[in-house]
């Protein structure tokens, strides 16, 4: 296999995300799209010079000239789709978080690990090159022995409606952005087991729109001492803002993802685009360039592709996915209770949408 033959199911933002980033991989070919929406799926085949196109994802994975599958659908569609993937023999790529149930994550990981397929969890900001760079200072030595990381990742709001339904995507802030800091932090760490977490979860600004979320904050501890704050928000305007904080013994670390790769701007009429969730472009605007690259998304798929090619494990899996679920599904349970949850974590209701917890309020 000189390329990996790859077929994206799904058509609309995170798609567009990953088909963007795959014209960049040599090691990848786009050969099939699949939406059930024919007219939307056509026009984005046709953007991205894609050949073929499907409305049934079943059909796409029965393809002969599909290896692999990229999946960017909402959260509770994962786990047919993963499954028809995997049982049709094709190596699975998952956009996150790895579903909006621990039910569904144990059988989308059983399948995979059944079929003998890999399962690449796409958590980018694991890729990302400014916040791998920090990884590498922390690997280096350059700032001692970490013992704390912060994450904040925060805008206006999600860009499709299924995210406001917590019956279809989980939860809301925290699930749907919290799962990028925490699986960051568990990396940041070595991926260490949990100790403890305690969390707040608030509605500020969409109170009419959703029972879940729009403001949360995290406090993760994990085994051998290092904690984490992770931060997330659907109520903040002015676009899309993603920053991490590292704390060492010998040194700290401060990184901007989307500011120190973009132009201060003035438009006194605005523009098209400056950055992910921004409202407007009149007055003062970040404009961001490169956006797939900051964000990681190239190097994401490059990593996922050469796993395949040379039958390698990714660094990011079905596993951590799921590890990063159970965490979120604490963190709700903290925040509806008002107490720390500790491990090992037993969910009182582990195949079912967190309703228990602060999703309930």
């Amino acid at each position: 296999m000189e390329k990996v033959r790859v077929g994206i199911i799904g058509s609309a933002f995170s798609s567009n995300l990953h088909a963007e980033a795959l014209a960049e991989v040599s090691e990848a070919v786009i050969v099939a799209a699949c939406s059930p929406n024919r007219a939307h799926v056509e026009e984005f085949a046709q953007r991205w010079k894609i050949p073929a196109t499907e409305t049934d994802y079943r059909k796409l994975v029965r393809r002969n000239d599909v290896d692999a599958v990229v999946i960017g659908i909402p959260n509770d569609q994962h786990r047919p789709v993963v499954v028809a993937a995997a049982e049709a023999g094709k190596h699975v790529i998952l956009e996150k978080p790895i579903a909006h149930t621990l039910e569904d994550a144990d059988a989308i990981v059983k399948a995979c690990q059944k079929h003998k397929v890999m399962l690449g969890y796409a958590e980018t900001i694991c890729f990302s090159p400014k916040y791998a760079r920090a990884k590498k200072l922390v690997e280096e030595g350059a700032i001692g022995k970490l013992y704390m990381v912060k994450q904040g990742e925060k805008h206006s709001g999600p860009h499709s409606d299924w995210f406001y339904d917590v019956e279809r995507s989980g939860g809301g802030a925290l699930m749907d952005m919290g799962c990028h800091g925490i699986e960051w932090a568990r990396w940041m760490y070595g991926k260490p087991r949990p100790r403890s977490v305690v969390a707040h979860c608030q509605r500020v600004l969409h109170t009419g729109r959703t029972r879940g979320e729009d403001n949360s904050v995290v406090i993760l501890e994990f085994e051998g001492g290092g904690i984490a704050v992770i931060e997330d928000s659907w109520a903040k305007p002015g676009g899309m803002d993603d920053r991490i904080e590292l704390y060492g013994t010998e040194g700290v670390v401060y990184c901007d993802l989307l500011r120190g790769s973009s132009m201060e701007t003035y438009s006194a009429k605005g523009y098209g685009y400056a950055v992910e969730k921004a409202g407007e472009t009149k007055g003062w605007t970040f404009t961001v360039f490169e956006e797939t690259h900051i964000y990681g998304f190239p190097h994401e798929m490059r990593h996922f592709m050469r796993c395949i090619l040379n039958h390698e494990t990714p660094i990011e899996t079905g596993d951590d996915g799921r590890a990063t679920l159970e965490i979120i599904y604490a963190a709700y349970e903290s925040a509806g209770t008002g107490r720390k949850v500790t491990w090992p974590y037993k969910p009182k209701k582990p195949g079912e949408v967190p309703v228990n917890g602060w999703l309930k309020a």
